[in-house]
């Protein structure tokens, strides 16, 4: 008779991801997640599969979080400006408060390099907050607080570039000033 799961898998893909957050995939061993969940090998194998197969729900997880983040602070908005100017604070802010945990989108594209279904989670990962940005600024284009010659497809790519470019200057540690002064060039984009 085989036995009954003993642990919360949506909460041992949570505690997985803050793990590999903080310390990287190769960085990560299964003697660490196995650790950290307090779980056995069969269970772990029973319930991910491998390390990487939990690696990738970990990032789609946090993908799925920071998608929902951005989508509250940016859907229905009246005033664009100031919805992306809190998303840009916000992830200055966060790279002040603890700039070696960074962004787990950006430690994957730069850490993962030999697992091709990491690069595809990253890039589908970018893909939704390049959409969610597109969005707003389709319907900021139409309330008129963008010009009608701008394309927003074009601009939410920008965006999107520009964040990730934040996320690694802040774990740069730049400081404040520096990631202010990109910040308030980078709104100018939106004029």
């Amino acid at each position: 008779m085989a036995r009954t799961r003993e642990f919360d898998i949506d909460q041992a893909v949570d505690r997985a991801m803050d793990l590999f957050w903080r310390r990287g995939y190769a960085e990560t061993s299964l003697q660490d997640l196995l650790k950290e969940l307090s779980i056995g090998s069969g269970s772990f194998y029973a319930a991910f599969g491998s390390k990487e197969q939990l690696y990738l729900r970990s990032l789609e997880r946090y993908a799925s979080l920071q998608a929902a983040d951005l989508a509250e602070t940016v859907d229905g908005t009246t005033d664009i400006r100031v919805a992306v100017r809190k998303v840009l604070v916000s992830l200055v802010e966060a790279d002040l408060a603890d700039p070696t945990r960074g962004c787990l989108v950006v430690n994957a594209s730069t850490q993962c390099g030999d697992l091709p279904t990491a690069a595809d989670r990253v890039t589908a990962a970018l893909r939704q907050v390049e959409s969610a940005l597109a969005g707003a600024l389709e319907q900021a284009q139409a309330r008129g607080e963008i010009a009608a010659d701008r394309n927003p497809r074009e601009l939410a790519r920008f965006l999107t570039t520009f964040m990730q470019g934040l996320r690694v200057v802040g774990r740069g540690r730049m400081g404040r000033e520096f990631a202010e002064d990109a910040l308030s060039t980078a709104m100018r984009a939106l004029d």
